[in-house]
């Protein structure tokens, strides 16, 4: 049996705060034997923020309804100008030694996530990415010597991190992830080792990176680091429900319609549909068009889900020449 654990997610003013709406509804409806908590951490508003950051007090009552707790956090490195550091400094109001699942807040839990076998001593998070970072330049620094470097500032082992299958120089023989989903047994611990080198980075990057851009990706230069440090690593095939039939991480409603299954898009639409959800979905217009005006469906018919195009750049474009994109 897989330990009790929560399931936590950033929401905040603006798309945030409907997309959380969304997860909870999926949650609730796909996984009712789920009995931890859920919950939805809030940044303060603060000087690292040029507005309120709090939850529009529609979504915060509909959450609540769907019994989400919301726990207000303190941004005391990032905030508005690197909101992706938001689900690290979450993590530091999360209860000590309390298992914890994180997730993108633009997801879709499919499926019943209690029964998927974590083994919370040993972190692991998302396959679901592409070779996005680092940049190498054609003079050097190598891909091994810019990895080498980040796990140096660390002060951890690359050796284990490593798929030795995979050969010098090519992306998958470093571990890399998508920070959509991660876990481990404790919230401060996990939090503690993830600022700790993020700051770090960013404020005196080593040599090595000196070409490197770290905006959006620094909190995907950090996650390898810390999980092979907590000793973990690449996820195990008992794992394979997330980016798969028990969760989906879909980023922007336009690649869902293209993209999922037609069993995700009926949960989609089924959860979004209760007038009480519905009423707070269509605040958001992206919401309002691609869900209820049936905007997504005309998305969807540009497509042959069982034979899409290779690279999701294409899959975006086109739908950018049909004027069907929105976030």
């Amino acid at each position: 049996m897989t330990a009790a654990f929560d399931i936590c997610i950033v929401g905040q003013a603006g798309r945030l705060s409907y997309e959380a709406v969304l997860f909870a509804a999926s949650l609730r409806h796909a996984a009712p034997g789920f009995s931890g908590d859920l919950i939805v951490g809030e940044p303060t508003l603060g000087p690292l923020w040029p507005f309120d950051p709090r939850i529009e007090p529609e979504a915060r009552e509909c959450l609540e309804r769907l019994g989400a707790r919301i726990l207000p956090f303190e941004s005391r490195h990032f905030g508005n100008r690197y909101p992706h550091g938001n689900k690290i400094e979450m993590l530091t109001a999360l209860p000590a030694g309390r298992p914890f699942l994180f997730f993108d807040t633009d997801t879709l839990i499919t499926g019943p996530i209690e029964r998927v076998p974590f083994d919370f001593d040993r972190p692991s998070a998302s396959m679901a990415r592409e070779n996005t970072w680092p940049e190498v330049p054609l003079y050097g620094p190598t891909l091994a010597q810019i990895w080498q470097s980040v796990y140096d500032r660390a002060n951890v082992d690359m050796t284990p991190s490593l798929d030795l299958k995979e050969p010098e120089g090519y992306w998958q023989r470093h571990l890399y992830f998508n920070a959509g989903w991660f876990y481990y047994r404790c919230a401060q611990t996990f939090a503690e080792k993830m600022l700790d080198l993020m700051v770090s980075l960013r404020s005196d990057p080593p040599p090595e990176l000196a070409c490197q851009t770290l905006t959006p990706w620094l909190d995907q230069v950090a996650l390898p680091v810390v999980i092979t440090a907590l000793g973990g690593g690449r996820p195990g095939p008992e794992l394979s429900g997330l980016d798969g039939e028990l969760s989906n991480h879909w980023r922007a409603l336009p690649l869902l319609y293209a993209k999922a299954p037609n069993e995700t898009i009926e949960l989609l639409e089924t959860v979004a549909a209760p007038n009480k959800i519905k009423k707070v979905l269509k605040e958001y217009e992206p919401f309002k068009r691609m869900i209820y005006q049936g905007k997504g469906h005309k998305t969807r018919a540009l497509f042959d889900q069982s034979d899409l195009p290779g690279k999701e750049r294409a899959i975006r474009n086109k739908i950018k020449r049909e004027k069907l994109w929105m976030r």
